[in-house]
């Protein structure tokens, strides 16, 4: 199934790319050696690419897929959405019934409002927090992805050259230029590690609006949060009157009501995204009614103004509260069954082949480390060189097999999937394994 460079259409569109784009691309996620593949059209969990070859979809545009590709219903709620409009600077109704909707989701979700990716959903949480406690600093698990927000990213790509103590993990920038008031204001915690998170933060009581947890962080090796380590986050921010923040923009699929109906704490806020969008981009930030109470425009005292152009458009709102009514509880165990199945034939390929390796993950989700025992945070999730070059083999295997991975080789399932497609990802596997044995 590999494509041949010089005369595939995808090379040549790349080509063009580069003349207009920065590397030819506008999310580096597409990037692959020695160019991108470019689509053609796809349908439920199949991509078709324009050279024609057929892949089955386990990234599902990184894990905000949960129906695959051009659901009817969602395509029928969309179509008829469109030809009424796409945005207007009116209320909508559907913004209404959405928002109805996903506060019957989860008893955290109070009041929300919506906006237009994770990202935006957790710079909007973060700000609300400062906004409700007056403090300037922020508090997150080091290596956790948040997006593209200054104070979200720090520590993100922090590496053994500059990570710092376990005691006391550095504030490291992402970006070339980031302003060092802003790692002045991130406090970087350990994942899992009660105990030294709080001797961390105990160093800041007063100073921070809040901690943001994703409760099973991708990057950190799609492993979930210890109960424990919830509950000792929401103990020390219930005392000093920070808030608790989820961000529940990729583990929102793995329950009816999020992750965190997995444990026995409400955050006060959440951020989502992804799946909720019903393949549109979306955001939302919800929570309790106090803390969302800094962003009433009808307030005495207005704490965080907000607004955005195309935040709660008509369009997304559509084909969101299909994409959810249709993710009910049923569609939630189906999908999650399918996941553990598929982590089950992957250990046991695993340990058919006797090679180092070992299967993360919960829920829809599932990732796959070149390490013989599951990571417990960034720093042992870390890729050495030779992981790294054997994950990559490992990845072009499974995409020449016919199938699409994120580039972590994690897997997020959609709800077109039955067991066929789970067995066939299993044997790919297999064979992937035993290519670098």
């Amino acid at each position: 199934m590999t494509v041949e460079t010089s005369t595939s259409q995808s090379a040549e569109l790349y080509e063009r790319a580069l003349r207009t784009l920065p590397g030819g691309v506008s999310r580096n996620t597409v990037l692959r050696t020695p160019h991108p593949l470019y689509v053609d059209h796809a349908e439920g969990c199949r991509v078709t690419d324009i050279e024609g070859v057929e892949r089955i979809d386990f990234a599902n545009n990184m894990a905000s897929l949960i129906h695959g590709h051009a659901q009817p219903a969602i395509i029928a709620a969309v179509s008829e959405q469109i030809h009424k409009g796409t945005a207007f600077t009116l209320a909508t109704e559907i913004e209404i019934a959405y928002a109805e909707h996903l506060t019957g989701r989860s008893i955290s979700f109070e009041r929300i409002r919506f906006v237009n990716s994770g990202t935006e959903a957790v710079m909007g949480a973060l700000k609300a927090a400062r906004a409700a406690t007056g403090r300037p600093k922020v508090a997150k698990v080091e290596g956790a992805y948040h997006g593209l927000y200054d104070f979200a990213e720090v520590s993100q790509t922090s590496n053994p050259t500059n990570w710092g103590s376990e005691e006391k993990p550095q504030s490291v920038p992402v970006a070339h230029g980031t302003p060092a008031m802003v790692l002045e204001n991130v406090v970087v915690l350990p994942f899992n590690d009660p105990e030294r998170a709080t001797a961390i933060l105990d160093e800041h009581k007063g100073e921070i609006a809040c901690v943001i947890v994703d409760p099973m962080p991708h990057r950190v090796g799609l492993v979930p949060a210890e109960p424990a380590y919830v509950d000792a986050l929401r103990t020390w921010t219930a005392d000093d009157g920070a808030l608790l923040v989820f961000d529940e923009v990729i583990t929102f699929r793995t329950e009816y009501g999020g992750f965190q109906e997995r444990y026995h704490v409400v955050p006060d806020l959440t951020a989502m995204g992804k799946i909720i969008g019903g393949g549109f981009p979306v955001g939302a930030i919800a929570g309790s009614a106090e803390v969302m109470e800094v962003m009433n425009p009808l307030a005495s005292s207005v704490r965080f103004p907000h607004s955005g152009t195309f935040s709660a458009n008509p369009v997304t709102m559509s084909a969101g509260l299909v994409a959810m009514r249709l993710f009910d509880h049923e569609a939630v165990a189906r999908l999650n069954g399918l996941a553990s199945r598929a982590v089950t034939g992957i250990q046991e390929a695993i340990e058919a082949t006797g090679i180092d390796a070992c299967v993360t993950g919960t829920g829809s989700m599932f990732r796959v480390h070149l390490k013989p025992e599951p990571p417990l945070n960034h720093r042992e999730a870390f890729l050495t060189k030779d992981e790294a070059h054997r994950l990559g083999v490992l990845l072009d295997h499974l995409f020449d097999a016919g199938f699409m991975m994120i580039n972590t080789c994690s897997a997020t399932l959609s709800t077109p999937m039955g067991e066929p497609e789970i067995d066939a990802l299993i044997e790919a596997f297999a064979g992937g394994f035993e290519k670098i044995s």
